[in-house]
């Protein structure tokens, strides 16, 4: 990927606030004419810049309120073990957010559930199915400050 300029990192930053804002209102916003906003965009895309445009639901009216971290520390680090949790992971839906970190615990996951019994159910399964956790522990959110996935572009 070549060095972005101030541009891209303007078209971007406009994107991240809304990825249907028409190119001519991008544009207009700084300085470029639309067709040019759409051939940066289609590079960005291209590059990768871009991973994704998505809509953002709102989880409560989606019917699963509930947002649950879990720490999991491992019982061992051996690779295959690894593959097996990282592929677990990857394929729950109810899992937002996953993170391998440093500290006392391998692992910390971003989870939404309906109720506390459905969360339970899919610790039940996580459990069951990754022999290799040693324990995890649950924090309940119980409100949200701030939610995104915005990069700073300045």
């Amino acid at each position: 990927m070549r060095r972005m300029d101030s541009f891209d990192r303007r078209i971007l930053d406009a994107m991240q606030r809304d990825a249907r804002r028409p190119a001519e209102a991008i544009g207009a916003e700084i300085g470029l004419s639309a067709s040019a906003v759409q051939r940066r965009q289609a590079r960005l895309r291209e590059e990768g810049a871009i991973t994704a445009e998505i809509a953002v639901v709102d989880q409560k009216l989606a019917g699963r309120p509930l947002t649950l971290l879990l720490d999991i520390e491992l019982e061992r680090e051996r690779p295959e073990l690894l593959a097996s949790f990282k592929r677990w992971i990857v394929a729950e839906p109810a899992v937002q957010e996953a993170w391998y970190v440093t500290g006392d615990r391998d692992y910390v996951l971003i989870v939404t559930a309906r109720d506390i019994q459905e969360y339970d159910e899919l610790t039940q399964r996580m459990v069951a199915e990754n022999a290799n956790i040693r324990r995890f522990n649950t924090r309940v959110a119980l409100g949200t400050l701030k939610r995104g996935l915005a990069v700073p572009m300045g």
